[in-house]
């Protein structure tokens, strides 16, 4: 599905559909508009629902010299506009509560002006335009994607569960009730762990817990399944009612996070449940090819044979689905449930052994699926040999390296990888590289990226931000936000995006880390998958942690000063103390339409 686009004479805006997100992208086809102009009041209307006005984080100094909603607080758009040419729009995060509608949505975006005294214009509905799509979980013929939120660094997770509210219960029993309350947030509103895990997990978690439970339900069906980290437990659950009732098979990785003499790891603890109840009815396989046993893996069968898959980035796990950015995908087909399918008996049969599985079809050739139904789409299963391993990651690199040759400098590359600077691999290389190269447009994010490239004021090159920022002590009016210490790490992803809006646009994603040591050791499955509609929404996923991240990195402090300093929560609305509002003149837009700047660049790719 291309951009929805709205216009109003020298005015549009585009909205893009994502994964239940709307990315909106605002533009002027001259940069005359911009003279005198104050921002953006975007207004969503929910079909059936009430409209509201998206939220800022900011607001001005003296809201009583400009023109003012009183019915809406200060910081509503309506009265302190968006300073952004785009914005994407997640229901749930402020308004809507924790249960969002799923369907019809239509935006109104209205330019903003000052007069000749700074003072801002009330809202002319004249200059407006609007678009209207649907926001859901995104599907499209067999192919259905899903992603954790993630965001415990957030204002949207501190202002839904508070500052300090527990993402699993200190006595880390197997199986705990997640029904049990597991905080009280600001407002004094109980919680439980279910509830945060449904925010959290967000549509990844929804569809995991949807094909489990609908192997569960028909007696019909059996689950073929390959995990790595494992010990979330309303998922271990469904897991040990199939084994009792014979209907599933596991591989389960065993190297030394997983596996230890004492039988202590999660993973140990759930092997002797599984065997518990199965009791020989059902198999589970220990084992990790030459490093780990990395892939995350649905298979679903029934009486013809394989006919669905879930794969991806996501662990079966607290951490993976809760704390962690992650994808999944979904296929309902039958030919790439089947590929699945032939993996999986080729690791069962080898019982994981790195050199039979790597000599085998499987490990040495690519399998592509290219029909109705079905974005073209290329795996490979990992482990390889070295050389076949060297050239998946140099095909990578080179469709990023390609995408310094578009027409008119419209390259772009939108990534989200867990590590990149241990030099093991080109893909590590080329994303590395990308921010100085102010021909592409670049936008990236990682665990541990090796070296930070912020947001750029007067530059032309792209960015690269960390997911771990340390304590970050942010000043009003924004609440703090927890460290991410002691749970986890925010980026899980890998994912690179190249060409969005381009002739082919193509997205590399799975479990595989994109690293030589991963593709030659792992079990692992890389997804090269060449479909607009799909980059599209990785792509919106790659902006949100950048810009999220972004923020969050310009006031971190050192990992240092985490243990020592706990952050204090400020009050939402005490601006005055930091003196953080809104400007009231058109500085801050001038950066949009300078040839010389990122953010024109930024402007041009997605308005």
């Amino acid at each position: 599905m291309a951009a929805i686009i709205g216009t109003n004479r020298a005015f549009t805006v585009k909205a893009y559909a994502g994964d239940m997100k709307t990315l909106l992208a605002f533009n002027f086809s001259d940069a005359k508009s911009i003279a005198g102009f104050a921002g953006f009041t975007i207004q969503c209307k929910p079909h059936g629902q009430q409209p509201y006005y998206i939220q800022n984080n900011l607001q001005f100094e003296k809201p009583g010299s400009h023109a003012q909603d009183q019915a809406e607080p200060a910081n509503s758009s309506i009265n302190a506009p968006i300073h952004k040419f785009r914005w994407i729009h997640v229901p749930g995060s402020v308004h809507q509560g924790l249960d969002p509608l799923q369907g019809s949505y239509t935006y109104i975006v209205t330019p903003r002006y000052f007069d000749s005294n700074a003072s801002m214009l009330p809202l002319d509905p004249q200059l407006s335009a609007q678009v209207t799509l649907d926001v859901k979980p995104f599907s499209k013929g067999s192919l259905a994607l899903g992603f954790t939120r993630g965001y415990t660094q957030s204002q949207a997770f501190v202002h839904h569960f508070g500052l300090t509210a527990l993402i699993q219960p200190k006595q880390k029993t197997l199986l705990f009730d997640t029904t049990q309350q597991s905080g009280t947030n600001a407002r004094g509103q109980a919680f439980t762990f279910a509830d945060e895990y449904n925010w959290l997990g967000f549509t990844a978690r929804q569809r995991i817990l949807t094909i489990l439970n609908q192997v569960l339900g028909d007696r019909s069906l059996h689950l073929d399944m390959c995990a790595y980290d494992l010990n979330e437990p309303d998922v271990m659950k469904i897991l040990l009612q199939l084994a009792g009732q014979g209907r599933i098979r596991m591989l389960l990785d065993n190297a030394a996070l997983h596996h230890n003499a004492n039988g202590a790891t999660p993973e140990d603890e759930f092997e002797q449940a599984f065997g518990q109840a199965a009791q020989g009815k059902a198999a589970i396989l220990r084992g990790h090819f030459g490093r780990y046993a990395h892939d995350k893996v649905l298979i679903v069968s029934d009486s013809s044979g394989p006919a669905q898959v879930l794969t991806g980035s996501t662990n079966f796990s607290v951490t993976g689905l809760y704390v962690n950015s992650n994808h999944i995908l979904h296929f309902d087909d039958r030919k790439v449930a089947q590929a699945y399918s032939g993996m999986f008996e080729e690791v069962w049969s080898s019982k994981a052994s790195k050199s039979k599985f790597a000599s085998s079809d499987f490990g040495s050739k690519a399998v592509t699926f290219e029909a109705k139904g079905i974005p073209k789409t290329t795996i490979t299963f990992a482990p390889h040999v070295e050389q076949f391993a060297d050239s998946i990651l140099q095909g990578v690199a080179d469709r990023i390296a390609q995408e310094g040759q578009a027409a008119q400098g419209r390259g772009s590359v939108l990534f989200a990888v867990m590590e990149m600077d241990n030099g093991t691999s080109p893909v590590y290389t080329a994303l590395k590289d990308l921010h100085e190269n102010s021909s592409v447009f670049s936008f990236g994010i990682s665990d541990n990226p090796g070296g930070i490239f912020l947001y750029p004021v007067g530059k032309k090159t792209g960015v690269l931000v960390s997911g771990k920022p340390g304590t970050s002590q942010l000043p009003p009016p924004f609440d703090q936000v927890r460290t991410i210490g002691g749970v986890g790490h925010q980026v899980h992803h890998k994912f690179v995006v190249c060409g969005f809006n381009g002739e082919d646009p193509v997205v590399y994603c799975g479990s595989s880390n994109l690293a030589q040591g991963g593709e030659a050791n792992n079990g692992d499955n890389l997804l090269e998958i060449h479909d607009g509609d799909v980059a599209t929404v990785f792509a919106i996923e790659a902006l949100a942690l950048v810009d999220h991240f972004n923020f969050l990195d310009r006031l971190a402090q050192s990992p240092k000063a985490d243990a020592a300093q706990k952050p204090q929560a400020s009050k939402q609305h005490a601006a005055a103390e930091a003196g953080w509002f809104l400007s009231t003149d058109d500085k801050w837009a001038r950066p949009y339409f300078d040839a010389n700047d990122f953010h024109n660049a930024d402007r041009r790719l997605f308005g």
